[in-house]
This record gives C-alpha cells, sequence and structure tokens, in this order.
C-alpha cells in the first residue's frame, strides 16, 4: 500500500462540536448490533447507531433462513464438517464448534422474542441448502426469514429503557487515544457532527457488496466499518474472499433481487438457455454444491452458451407450494411478467457476502483495545475461503451476543469519570477542482465486477489496483462534508485491501478462483493474510 491512509476523514476539533457519553457504543442496527443491545448490561448507558433507518441491513434481506442442528436425526458433528468442508480448509474448528453448538439456544431465544418461524402441526419447517448434509434451515414467511427476524429483536430491544437508538446516523470514523478505542465521530443531518465518547465501542456494520456492480447488498452495505478499523489500526484479514451468491434475478432494468439458495434446495434446476441440466456436469452435487463451485459453474455455462444469464427452473414441482413456499420472489417475478411456478427465472451470480474483515477472537475482541466486532464486518473463524448457506445470521447472533456481553463487562469495570479527550485532526486545504463522485463510485464498482469477480488473474487484478491507487491518490486527500464522500472514501479504501489481497494469494481456494493459479496450494496457502496500517503488505 504506498498511497498513506488518513487517519480521519474529516478535521476534529473537540471545542467546536457538541459531545455525548456512553457506557457501550454499538455501530450498526443490523443482526449482531440488535443481538449486541440486548447482551449489553441493563445498568449501563448504551447507545445504537445506524446510518439508515432500522430495517435496512443485510440481515433483514436475508431470505434464505438460519441454520441450526434442531432436528434429532442431526448432529451437530455434520453442521460442524459441512462448514469447514464449505470454507476451503481456512475455518477455525474451534470456533465453527463453538458457533454451531449455540445454534439452538439462539433460536430458541428468537422464537421466545417473538420470531415466528415457519411450522406445521407444531413442528419447526425445516429446510435444505446448498453445502448442508441434512435438512436444518428454519425459515420465516417463506422466504422473508431476515425481516421477521430483524422484526422481533427490534421490537425486543426498543423496550429496554437503557438503550437508546440513533437512525440516519453515518458513524465516520472511531476515536482513538493511547492506542485504546475511545468511541466514534458520528454525523447527522439534525446535529452535525458528534463526538460519541464510550467505555467499549461494538463495530457491527455489515458487508462491502456496494463494492460490485452486481450486488444482492442495499445500498449501506459499502465496507465503512472495515475501512474505520483499518483507519483506526486494527487488523484486517481474509480480504479477498467476496462470496458471489449463484442466483440473482437477471433482468434488464432491475434491481438485482436475491433468489435463495433455498429454492434450489426444494428442487428447482439449473439449466442453460437451451434447457440443459448442466450442473451435474461440474459436481456430483449438482444444484446443491456449496456456493463457491455453483457460482463458479455458472459463469462457466454462460461462457460456453454465450448467454448473459442461466435459468432457475421450478416448473416440475408443484405449483402451490412453489408459491406458497416463495412469496416474496414470486411476487417480485410477478412485476416481470414471470411466473416462478412455470416459467424460467433469469439468473446470475452478484456480490452477496464479505468473508473478510477486522480480525476477532472468540469473544469478539478486534486487535485494538476498546474495540469489539461481530457480523459480516469480521474475520472471525467460521466461515473460511466460502461460507455455508445460512450461517450468517447465526453468526450474528452468537458473535453480537459475545460482543454485548464482553464489552458490557470491561465498561463496568471502568470508572465512571468520563471525560472529553482533546483530540484533534487539522483541516486541510480543499482542492479547486471538483470529483464527480458517482462517475467515480460506478467506475470501481465496474472495476471491481470485471477483475476481482468470481474469476481473478494476475493481469487484471494488478490493471485494478493501478487505477484503485490512483482514485487513492486525489479522493483520500480530500476532506468531505456529506455521506456521500466518505462512503466512498471507505469503498476505495476495502477495495484497495481486497484486491492487494488477491493479487498476492497465488492460489484458487474457495471463492478466490485465480484461472492463472487454478489449484489449491496447502504448502503455501493454508493460511490467513492480515494487514493493518502498520503492517500494509500481508
Amino acid at each position: 500500500m504506498t498511497e498513506p491512509t488518513p487517519r480521519y476523514l474529516v478535521p476534529i476539533d473537540p471545542k467546536r462540536v457538541p459531545h455525548y457519553f456512553a457506557d457501550l457504543l454499538i455501530i450498526g442496527g443490523g443482526i449482531a448490533g440488535i443481538r449486541a443491545a440486548i447482551a449489553a448490561d441493563p445498568g449501563l448507558n448504551t447507545l445504537v447507531v445506524t446510518k439508515d433507518i432500522w430495517r435496512e441491513s443485510n440481515s433483514n434481506y436475508a431470505q434464505g433462513g438460519i441454520a441450526g442442528v434442531m432436528d434429532p436425526d442431526d448432529s451437530f458433528s455434520g453442521h460442524v464438517e459441512d462448514t469447514i468442508v464449505a470454507g476451503g480448509e481456512l475455518c477455525h474448528r474451534d470456533v465453527v464448534e463453538t458457533v454451531v453448538r449455540a445454534a439452538p439456544e439462539c433460536i430458541r431465544e428468537l422464537i421466545e422474542w417473538g420470531t415466528q418461524f415457519d411450522a406445521s402441526e407444531g413442528q419447526l419447517h425445516l429446510g435444505r441448502e446448498g453445502g448442508h448434509g441434512h435438512n436444518r434451515i428454519l425459515h420465516a414467511l417463506g422466504d422473508a426469514t431476515g425481516q421477521e427476524i430483524m422484526r422481533s429483536i427490534i421490537e425486543h430491544v426498543r423496550m429496554a429503557p437503557h438503550i437508546e437508538m440513533w437512525e440516519r446516523t453515518f458513524t465516520i470514523d472511531l476515536l482513538v487515544d493511547d492506542g485504546v478505542c475511545r468511541g466514534a465521530l458520528v454525523w447527522n443531518q439534525h446535529h452535525g457532527r458528534t463526538l460519541v465518547w464510550a467505555k467499549q465501542t461494538i463495530l457491527c456494520t455489515g458487508g462491502a457488496g456496494q463494492l460490485y456492480r452486481e450486488s444482492t447488498n442495499p445500498p449501506v452495505a459499502t465496507g465503512d466499518g472495515v475501512a474505520m478499523g483499518y483507519r483506526a489500526g486494527a487488523e484486517v484479514r481474509d480480504m479477498e474472499f467476496m462470496q458471489f451468491h449463484p442466483t440473482v434475478l437477471y433482468i434488464a432494468g432491475s434491481s438485482r433481487s436475491l433468489i435463495t439458495e433455498a429454492m434450489r434446495g426444494e428442487g428447482a434446476h439449473l439449466v442453460d438457455k437451451d434447457g440443459h441440466r448442466f450442473m451435474l456436469d461440474y459436481d456430483e452435487r449438482a444444484e446443491l454444491a456449496p456456493r463457491d463451485i455453483v457460482a463458479q459453474a455458472i459463469v462457466s455455462q454462460m461462457e460456453k452458451t454465450r448467454h448473459p444469464s442461466v435459468y432457475l427452473d421450478l416448473s416440475h414441482l408443484d405449483a402451490e407450494y412453489v408459491l406458497k413456499r416463495f412469496p416474496g420472489i414470486a411476487k417480485r417475478c410477478a412485476e416481470f411478467g414471470i411466473d416462478i411456478a412455470r416459467d424460467p427465472i433469469p439468473v446470475r451470480p452478484g456480490a452477496h457476502y464479505m468473508m473478510g474483515g477486522l480480525t476477532v477472537d472468540m469473544q469478539a475482541r478486534t486487535t485494538l483495545p476498546g474495540l469489539w466486532a461481530a457480523g459480516e464486518v469480521t474475520s472471525s473463524g467460521l466461515h473460511g475461503a466460502n461460507r455455508l448457506a445460512s450461517n450468517s445470521l447465526l453468526e450474528g447472533l452468537v458473535y453480537g451476543k459475545y460482543a454485548g456481553e464482553g464489552a458490557s463487562r470491561a465498561a463496568a469495570a471502568m470508572n465512571d469519570s468520563f471525560r472529553a479527550i482533546p483530540l484533534r485532526w487539522p483541516p486541510l486545504v480543499a482542492p479547486a477542482a471538483p470529483l464527480d463522485l458517482v462517475d467515480i463510485r460506478n467506475t470501481l464498482k465496474s472495476v471491481m465486477w470485471r477483475a476481482v469477480g468470481v474469476r481473478r488473474d494476475e493481469a487484471s487484478l494488478k490493471t485494478a489496483l493501478e487505477s484503485i491507487q490512483r482514485w487513492c491518490h486525489y479522493v483520500l486527500r480530500r476532506q468531505f462534508t456529506e455521506p456521500a464522500g466518505w462512503e466512498l472514501q471507505n469503498m476505495l479504501t476495502v477495495a484497495r485491501l481486497m484486491v492487494q489481497a488477491a493479487v498476492t494469494r497465488q492460489e484458487s481456494r474457495g471463492v478466490h478462483l485465480r484461472s492463472d493459479f487454478p489449484d489449491k496450494d496447502n504448502e503455501h496457502w493454508n493460511r490467513h493474510q492480515a494487514f493493518s496500517l502498520g503492517n500494509p503488505s500481508p
């Protein structure tokens, strides 16, 4: 990383902005952030901030479900092995064991808090998705599991008098003094910038799918947490591992809507433009192979047929069941004249889930004292090089709980002598030439899609890195006054880390497919790549 990264994105002067004091500051309102708030000690003042409204998170848009061993015929060992096999040998077995064994209790808590999982005759309906050897996926409202879970836990946390919640509040940077995280600088339209001083801070800001032209992620997923954590000095790792969901609705003029993996779990076939069911040509598990294999097979089949998509075919399944099981997708496709029970659904891969992020231990501590993290913003060791379907909501619940509990204990051990720290960052002279932020952002997304997508090679990656370094040179040195600029700076910071990691890893593993290094190389590469400001090369 030859281009220096600014420590703070905006000027800081404690005498010119308001201050807020909290015992715990939780940044992010998805499943990990809300679960952390629920776990917070009721005796502590807790503030939760989110950059948009509460329902705008990847968690809310999760369709497929949450994985957990709830069937007596299933086993923890089976769920563990499925996770490790999918993860390309980079999973940490102790982490996987811990999370998998915590799943039943997490699910029971959700039910106690009002989550209505789909069931029949008093028995939870358990589905199956790619990479799982058993039916263990709980879903709600057919294909709106995340929406139902988020509804219930947000309602639960709103009842807690010790928790304050700020919507539409953008977190610009983490505040660090003497090597310890002391809170964050936030911004909203009503109060402008505010210095939030906290005894302990928990980062739960989600993923970075918006770095790509084709993505299932909502607009808020711009990698803010990884970027601010990196600027603050925390270690990040596994940045080359972005998962591409195999089946994203591909219709000209439409947003790239996720088509849940549960469709394949219920028996949907993937066919090409000629009607050929092709997955058996690539893997004996066919449509139920892990996501990396299915996404790579789809790209290969699109190239063979010279067609911009493949298709999901459910016409051989019971039409009434299909429409009942997937009501949200049926409604979305109907807007474009597609009857999902009868017509093939055009799909292709899109950026979906970031396995890389801030390094955390099994208590959800980052490498920066005072900072904890949970969910997609982290690299916990659960997912390895490829996340197993429906393990993400589970991770958010487990690590969100650990972060809330651990940060509470640390905060309770500190005294109440709150004070503002005389932390300053100087203003910079603004360049005269304005920037077209939208143009740079769209170009970045296109470059990432072409060079750092499902398939990669050294020449394309190095060309992409040169472009991103050039944009960083004149974008990162500016101080913007609103979220569009800060988001672009975060996206460039994260993109640079991702491309550097992808260039360096000279093998193929999980979602990282190098066409010039097509084989897995355990001798040299069965390890993580970590970056920090003090160690900018892996």
